[in-house]
C-alpha cells in the first residue's frame, strides 16, 4: 500500500459460514482500534449484499476479519481482486490451499519437507462401520476452522457415523498425536513466539472462545531447541504457502520424543482477534501492540498477492 493514502476502511465480518459470531467479534474489536488509530471504519456484515455495500462505502481499504469457509477460503478474496479493492491477509492462492487440510499436507508442507500427522479422506459414502486409522486418532473436517466438526476417536468408541460431503463437507482423518497442544503466529515474516495451549479435555469451539475455557501459557514452558524448531517450522509454512501479513500454524507435540514428536497440523491464514485470541497475546509478549497489529495489516493491505 506504500503510495497510496489509507482513511477509509471498511471491516468485513460476519458471513454465512460456521464461525460468522467469531467473525464478528473479530470483527468489532479490529474496527474499535482503527478508530482510536484515526482511520475512519464502516463494519460491513458479509451479507448478499456486501458487494453493494462496498461500492457504496467505497473504502482505501477492506480489513478482512472473516473466519471460515467462504471467507477465509479465498472466496471474497477473489471477489475483492475483481472489485479491485485492497484487502488484508492472504491471497487468493494462500488461503484457498490453507483453507484445505489435507491439500496442505500433502503440497505445501511437503515442499518444505515440514513434519505432519499422518492422515486419510474418509469416502464421500463413510467408513461403513469401519475404522480408517488406528486408534486414537481425530476426524475432522478438511477445510473448516475454529475445530468445527471436529471429534476425538478413542479405543472404546465405534467408528463415526459420518460421510464425506455432509454438513461439513469433505472429511478426513488424522492420526492422534499424544503431547501437548503449541501454537506460533508469524507477522511481518517473524515468528513471534510459541504458546502452549491447556484445556480441560479437548481443545475444541468452547475451549478456543468461551472466557476460562482453555488456559494460554506465554511462552510455553518448553525447551530452547523446541522452541526454536517450532517458530522455524511455522516461518517456513508461511513462506511455502505464500502467506501475508499474519498467519499463525498449530501443532501437537509428543514430549517424550525431542524434536520428533512435532507435528503440524494446520496454518490458519486469519487468526482470530479476539479478546481470548493468540496471536493478539503473543504480539503483546513481544512488544506489538494490537493497535500496531492492526495498522500493519492495513498498510500492507493489496490485490494481485
Amino acid at each position: 500500500m506504500s503510495g497510496r493514502d489509507i482513511n477509509r476502511i471498511a471491516v468485513l465480518m460476519g458471513g454465512p459460514s460456521s464461525e460468522s459470531e467469531v467473525s464478528r467479534v473479530t470483527g468489532q474489536q479490529c474496527a474499535l482500534c482503527l478508530r482510536q488509530e484515526g482511520y475512519d471504519v464502516i463494519e460491513v456484515e458479509a451479507g448478499e449484499d456486501f458487494t453493494q455495500r462496498l461500492a457504496d462505502v467505497a473504502p482505501d481499504v477492506v480489513f478482512n476479519a472473516l473466519h471460515g469457509r467462504w471467507g477465509e477460503d479465498g472466496c471474497v478474496q477473489g471477489i475483492l481482486e475483481w472489485l479491485q479493492i485492497p484487502y488484508t491477509h492472504s491471497g487468493v492462492a494462500a488461503s484457498s490451499l490453507a483453507m484445505n487440510k489435507l491439500l496442505t499436507k500433502t503440497l505445501a508442507y511437503a515442499v518444505a519437507n515440514l513434519p505432519t500427522a499422518d492422515s486419510v479422506l474418509i469416502p464421500q459414502q463413510g467408513l461403513n462401520g469401519r475404522h480408517p486409522l488406528r486408534k486414537p486418532y481425530i476426524v475432522k473436517p478438511v477445510a473448516e476452522g475454529s475445530s468445527v466438526g471436529v471429534s476425538v476417536i478413542g479405543d472404546g468408541d465405534a467408528p463415526p457415523d459420518v460421510t464425506s460431503g455432509g454438513k461439513y463437507g469433505q472429511m478426513m482423518a488424522e492420526v492422534y498425536v499424544p503431547g501437548r497442544e503449541l501454537t506460533v503466529t508469524v507477522f511481518e515474516d517473524q515468528p513471534l513466539t510459541v504458546t502452549e495451549i491447556i484445556a480441560p479435555d479437548w481443545y475444541d469451539y468452547d475451549a478456543k472462545y468461551q472466557p476460562g475455557g482453555s488456559q494460554h501459557v506465554v511462552p510455553a514452558d518448553i525447551s530452547a531447541d523446541i522452541s526454536d524448531m517450532c517458530m522455524r517450522y511455522a516461518l517456513q509454512a508461511h513462506q511455502v504457502l505464500g502467506c501475508r501479513g499474519i498467519s499463525r500454524t498449530d501443532f501437537r507435540w509428543n514430549d517424550e520424543l525431542g524434536i520428533a514428536g512435532i507435528r503440524l497440523l494446520e496454518t490458519n491464514t486469519q487468526p482470530g482477534m479476539t479478546p481470548t485470541s493468540l496471536s493478539p497475546e503473543q504480539g503483546e509478549y513481544c512488544g506489538i501492540s494490537f493497535a500496531r497489529m492492526c495498522r500493519s495489516l492495513v498498510e500492507d493491505a493489496s490485490c494481485r498477492k
